[in-house]
């Protein structure tokens, strides 16, 4: 996660009220956004959900049905794409497979007043600042998806626009260099100091890079927060269950005091929920749930003494993935409510000297109420 603090600078980008209708569908609906001069933000969602429409709608490649865009203060209605203070990545890059790699960074110079000598200087500035230097004369189609995806963000960036819209550009890599490419747009960003948006449904890609998120369903902005709030209190269960993984179980509410609200909800009886992590449902869900994250408890090994509650339960699965393993586990008592006995997933470190327990292996389980989430 980018860690500029930009909450007291100006807004750079304003959506007020923006609608966008493609015949009878409602691709948009009444957006209302605020995104900051220097702020790293993700549009995050599942297809179909408007953010890609939202970005294009900023670039000006989609006319809005109704609202206001402005950018830098400025209103862009009737503003073309070309007279805009933004440039875009796209997520097959476009790059140009018969030009050199200096020929496509420097394809938008081709109008510019400047000298040969001073295009050909800015060139190589923009490949520096993306780690291609020294690469100007190199074919572009022999290129891998990594470089092209740099000559992509120098070719945009080379124009210095105020914004840089980002549609899904790391897609089409491998996890490994989707990874180290986040690290080097977070640092690319810091570098230059222009707004970021980035669109990407991959929930742990906007975790990691963005000051913000918008989360979007159904051309509907559900919550926009930092990474930290989003995930530890999303603000609805349909947020939860799409930012990383969650376990759900029913809950009775019983009270709601000064403190908190206070529910029962099996396995974990009666606890309460502090107001901070309060939360709604959506329509549609089956009552009250209680929300926690798998690395929100922790198994027990034998005799280690608890920090938290204690409850119990048996391991019905172990998945082992490296550097974190994790379990399936009933909990005592999870059946008591409908009959339904449900494994929660709990995720723990592969720490050095820690025994990874069998499928079958009752178990202990720390927790504290800090870790839930009620939806009601």
């Amino acid at each position: 996660m980018s860690v500029t603090t930009t909450q007291d600078r100006k807004p750079m980008i304003e959506c007020r009220d923006v609608h966008k209708y493609y015949a009878d569908y409602h691709a948009l609906r009444g957006i209302d956004l605020t995104i900051r001069e220097g702020e790293f933000f993700s549009l995050l969602g599942p297809s179909g959900c408007g953010k890609t429409t939202l970005l294009r709608t900023i670039a000006g490649f989609e006319d809005i049905s109704s609202g206001v865009v402005l950018i830098d203060g400025q209103d862009m209605a009737g503003v073309p794409a070309n007279r805009r203070p933004t440039n875009m990545v796209f997520q097959s890059y476009a790059i140009f497979p018969h030009l050199t790699v200096a020929e496509n960074v420097g394809f938008g110079l081709r109008r510019d007043p400047r000298s040969s000598a001073e295009k050909a200087k800015a060139v190589e500035e923009a490949l520096e600042m993306v780690g291609l230097k020294g690469y100007g004369k190199r074919a572009a189609h022999a290129l891998s998806g990594g470089q092209r995806q740099r000559v992509a963000l120098a070719r945009a960036l080379i124009l210095k626009p105020k914004v840089l819209l980002l549609d899904e550009p790391l897609s089409a890599l491998d996890r490994k260099m989707r990874e180290q490419m986040q690290v080097e747009l977070i640092k690319l960003q810091r570098q230059v100091g222009i707004t970021f948006v980035l669109v990407t449904h991959d929930q742990e890609e906007a975790l990691v890079m963005s000051d913000r998120i918008a989360v979007m369903f159904e051309g509907e902005i559900a919550q926009l927060d930092g990474p930290e709030a989003l995930y530890a209190r999303p603000a609805s269960r349909r947020v939860a269950d799409f930012i990383g993984v969650m376990n759900f179980l029913p809950a009775h509410v019983i009270e709601e005091t000064a403190e908190g609200v206070r529910v029962e909800t099996p396995g974990f009886g009666v606890v309460t929920i502090p107001q901070r992590n309060v939360s709604r449902s959506n329509p549609g869900d089956a009552g009250p749930m209680i929300g926690f994250r798998p690395e929100g408890v922790s198994l027990l090994a034998a005799n280690q003494p608890a920090t938290g509650r204690v409850t119990g339960g048996v391991i019905d699965e172990v998945v082992y993935y490296g550097d974190m393993t994790y379990y399936d586990v009933r909990l005592d008592g999870s059946a008591r409510f409908d009959g339904v006995s449900r494994p929660v997933r709990i995720s723990m470190r592969n720490v050095f000297g820690r025994d990874v327990p069998d499928v079958g292996t009752r178990t202990r389980i720390s927790w504290s109420e800090g870790s839930l989430v009620l939806f009601r």
